[in-house]
């Protein structure tokens, strides 16, 4: 039971999902197995933000429960929340970074927070983390010295900080161009390789769905449940819902 649990970083079980009473997903089901990379996809409006806000530990459920590794994030002690919350690194769209703060200070940020390593040991980590995503040497220059992909990239090594299971994107790609686009999902993979994390994802650009997801979930903003799940691949072919095909055989 307990090889069981280590094995499924996030579970979501019946699920609903609302905003006072506006009901915004219900009775989603499904599993994020361990090293595996899921795409949560749907049209604007669908709840896949709200959905990861709910997997993160940062909305309560309606109804339902989240799991991750087996403790249900809202029937726990705060010292259990809190600990899976540190468990969790987070990459925003914006990558959002403390535009006063250098790279290397961003990603020192929830090392001095949560951790009594001394300022010698964060430093290395800090260019350790840094050296992963391609920033090597970069620690001291600021968010608006460099580019947006290179930000995303920071923002990537601050969310690796605490050597988090599970990575959660938020539209990682918005905003860059295409080869900016294709690199950050290069190291998306990479990382998942080197770390063994657990990555959940949300995008809508069709290259990232194709590059890097091993499983994905389909959000219907209409019925508010989740109506597809599998390989986004098999998926644009052998979907029998029609939706979902078009969706991911629109063009790019």
């Amino acid at each position: 039971m307990e090889e069981t649990k280590q094995n499924v970083p996030v579970a979501v079980r019946n699920l609903t999902m609302a905003y006072g009473g506006t009901l915004i997903q219900q009775e989603l089901d499904f599993d994020v197995p361990k090293g595996e990379i899921m795409v949560v996809m749907g049209e604007s409006g669908c709840g896949k933000s709200t959905l990861l806000r709910h997997i993160i530990g940062l909305n309560a459920p309606a109804s339902g429960q989240v799991l991750r590794n087996g403790v249900d994030l809202w029937n726990c002690t705060e010292e259990e929340h809190d600990k899976i919350l540190r468990s969790s690194g987070i990459l925003y769209q914006s990558g959002a970074l403390w535009s006063s703060m250098t790279l290397a200070e961003n990603v020192a940020l929830p090392l001095q927070q949560f951790t009594d390593y001394s300022d010698a040991a964060i430093k290395e980590i800090c260019e350790y983390k840094l050296s992963l995503v391609g920033l090597a040497g970069c620690g001291g220059l600021y968010p608006s010295e460099i580019s947006g992909g290179m930000r995303k990239r920071a923002g990537l090594a601050r969310a690796m900080a605490l050597d988090p299971s599970v990575l959660f994107f938020d539209e990682p790609s918005a905003g860059l161009d295409p080869l900016s686009a294709r690199r950050l999902d290069e190291l998306i993979l990479e990382l998942r390789e080197s770390l063994g994390a657990t990555v959940v994802i949300i995008t809508h650009e069709l290259a990232s769905i194709f590059t890097i997801a091993t499983d994905s979930i389909y959000l219907d903003a209409e019925s508010k449940r989740m109506i597809a799940r599998g390989d986004p691949r098999k998926l644009r072919e052998e979907c029998p819902v029609e939706k979902v095909r078009k969706f991911l055989n629109r063009e790019t």
